[in-house]
């Protein structure tokens, strides 16, 4: 029979709610031994799967965070976040346009930008690649492609007749044509100078001047950069830039800049943001972290039922106890409350070592993922097909407290059920066969 602390309550002497003795029965009914009817085991397996569970939904959906956000610093960062589009065919001087686009509230930076896809021809290798055309000061503003350019790439670079002949290659297409600085590249593009036939295919060799590195395989193994004045002459647009790329100091504020632009535009003139660019790819980003979050979150439910069998176990293998506590006058609540403590303590202990796993683990993800590479020899993360380079992540307290609050909140209703049980048990029947 188990001993009760002194202070156990009594007809003359009643407790309040969690009280001490409430605490220390719950407590010595949790550490009880197998042979006194304890339940370790399915304790330590309840406590391990919520704490499992609870990290693995913080890193997953720190993870999740942390590509979203990486995604969305190097897209902005490369490409602009409004973007206009108007030809002088159409009444619009694309150079005053963007002057006067500039002077805009919010906007820092309005880049007339001539693009098109060519075939870059390199050492013996052949490569599909994408030209972008800009002037050196609106590709030094970039500061995304400008801070990781190699030493000495932009020495020449948009300079002299015409801005020079030399172009910034991603490394990554630099490696699939086996360039380097100072290696001629030849450029092959389907559209060219308009002549009697049509327009007639354009085919020009350049000079690397340097490399650049974004951290975004997408950009870094399709993109090169020559200077506007050169990019007229080999796509035959002359005054006639694609598009003018607009930065603004908050690109959140995208659709309310997108309204004075188009107002400034006027209607001859398309005006689009990023977020109509990327709708489709931000859209099932989206959806996937929202599935994501709720099957975690089922897996979190599923390791809090464990409680639910252990405490049923407990509270079978307790009817004596229960039933002497009873006789001594500890009411319905009190064993409720006994049996609820005994169960939360699990759930609250797991919850917080699973925080602590997730949170330690999303601190230290690169050392992990190198270790895990150095010890495997096989790349975890594949640049090329996840776009970045490392796994990212991202911690988002506010969802980190909300995961911790579904947990304790599953644990928590996982308990009621057993305790419920326990708090109804007859201490006749319970002692009738004793």
């Amino acid at each position: 029979m188990t001993e009760f602390p002194p202070d156990a309550p009594s007809l003359l002497r009643p407790a309040g709610p969690f009280s001490r003795w409430e605490r220390m029965v719950a407590g010595r009914y949790l550490r009880s031994r197998r042979r006194e009817g304890g339940v370790a085991l399915i304790g330590v397996i309840a406590y391990v799967g919520i704490a499992l569970a609870v990290a693995v939904l913080i890193i997953v959906m720190s993870v999740m965070n942390g590509f979203r956000a990486e995604l969305l610093s190097r897209i902005l960062g490369f490409n602009g976040h409004v973007f206009v589009t108007a030809t002088s065919a159409d009444g619009v001087d694309p150079a005053a346009l963007a002057q006067r686009l500039a002077r805009l509230p919010g906007v820092v930076q309005a880049s007339p930008v001539i693009e098109g896809q060519v075939m870059a021809v390199g050492d013996g290798q052949v490569s599909g690649a994408i030209v972008r055309g800009v002037s050196r000061a609106d590709l030094l503003a970039t500061r995304l492609v400008a801070d990781n350019i190699s030493p000495g790439g932009l020495e020449g670079w948009g300079e002299g007749e015409f801005g020079g002949d030399r172009v910034l290659v991603g490394d990554r297409l630099a490696a699939a044509l086996g360039l380097r600085s100072g290696d001629p590249i030849t450029l092959i593009s389907p559209s060219g100078a308009a002549t009697a036939f049509g327009d007639a295919p354009q085919r020009k060799t350049y000079i690397v001047g340097g490399l650049f590195t974004v951290g975004m395989s997408e950009y870094d193994q399709t993109f090169l950069y020559m200077p506007i004045e050169q990019a007229e002459l080999f796509f035959g647009r002359e005054g006639a830039p694609d598009f003018i790329e607009i930065r603004i100091d908050e690109p959140d504020r995208a659709a309310e800049v997108k309204a004075q632009v188009a107002s400034l535009a006027g209607p001859a003139a398309s005006v689009s943001d990023w977020t109509e660019r990327n709708a489709a790819f931000w859209g099932a980003l989206k959806v996937e972290r929202n599935v994501m979050r709720l099957i975690l979150m089922m897996l979190v439910v599923i390791a809090a039922a464990n409680i639910i069998s252990g405490l049923i176990m407990l509270v079978k293998n307790k009817g004596r106890d229960i039933a002497i506590l009873r006789t001594m006058g500890a009411g319905q609540g009190a064993i409720l409350r006994i049996f609820f403590m005994a169960g939360a303590a699990v759930g609250v202990a797991g919850a917080l070592t699973g925080l602590l796993i997730g949170v330690v683990f999303c601190t230290y993800i690169g050392p992990i993922q190198q270790a895990v590479e150095w010890l495997t020899g096989a790349r975890v993360f594949a640049s090329d097909v996840y776009y970045l380079s490392r796994i990212p992540a991202r911690i988002d307290w506010a969802e980190v407290m909300l995961i911790l609050g579904w947990s304790l909140g599953a644990a928590f209703l996982a308990t009621l059920p057993p305790a419920w049980r326990a708090s109804r048990l007859d201490p006749v029947e319970a002692l009738r066969y004793e």
